[in-house]
């Protein structure tokens, strides 16, 4: 019975150290952050420290050059220090507001941005990236587009084929056909009762596909 008990106090001795050794891990990690964060503050503070001395240092030379070299009165060279010295700290002071304000009026314009444009992080361009459409393309979803005096919206109501166009032989502009550097493909229905008939017509069909390949040669 002894050495069940001594058995059992060791194992609740383990587990209460396994408790507190939590617990120590627990208060370590706190303490480390807390650490960290004294560090950076730290960090903040040395950095304007810094500039607060390299605008009074400034000052100082600046003061010190106008007595000695150019005869400036001590009086008004202390004047310039204090002003120096006034204006290095009201920056070092002001710096931190500033750079809040410019950072969160940067988050709403972004947001203003996403909201009006909101292609502006890729959704209906592939990813980001701008889609070349010089040989055409289709427009599959709702997307937004740039235009003189405004905006534009294309595949609002389904997929819309964006199709270039080109200025053909006479001048007009109008959508360009596939094969359109090839030649001409001409048709003829000829309809006849019987085989002399087509014999007799031999002479009319040459003459009109004799007109049919010079307008041909023409159009090209």
């Amino acid at each position: 019975m002894t050495d069940d008990n001594s058995f059992e106090d060791l194992e609740a001795g383990a587990e209460g150290l396994n408790d507190t050794l939590g617990q120590t891990s627990t208060l370590v990690s706190g303490f480390d952050g807390e650490l960290r964060r004294m560090q950076n503050a730290l960090d903040a503070t040395s950095k304007g420290l810094a500039t607060v001395e390299r605008g009074i240092s400034r000052g100082l030379r600046g003061a010190f050059d106008g007595v000695i070299l150019d005869g400036v009165k001590l009086s008004d060279a202390l004047k310039s220090v204090r002003d120096s010295m006034v204006q290095t700290a009201y920056n070092a002071a002001i710096k931190p507001v500033t750079n809040g304000l410019g950072s969160a009026l940067a988050q709403g314009v972004g947001g203003l941005v996403q909201g009006v444009l909101p292609f502006a992080n890729g959704a209906p361009f592939s990813q980001g990236r701008v889609m070349p459409f010089a040989n055409g393309g289709i427009v599959s979803s709702t997307t937004p587009f740039g235009m003189r005096g405004g905006m534009g919206i294309m595949g609002e109501a389904g997929p819309e084929a964006i199709m270039p166009l080109a200025r053909g032989p006479d001048g007009k502009l109008g959508v360009r056909g596939a094969g359109g550097g090839g030649g001409q493909t001409i048709v003829m229905n000829i309809s006849t009762p019987d085989v002399q008939n087509f014999q007799r017509s031999q002479a009319q069909i040459a003459a009109q596909m004799s007109r049919a390949l010079g307008r041909g040669q023409r159009n090209r």
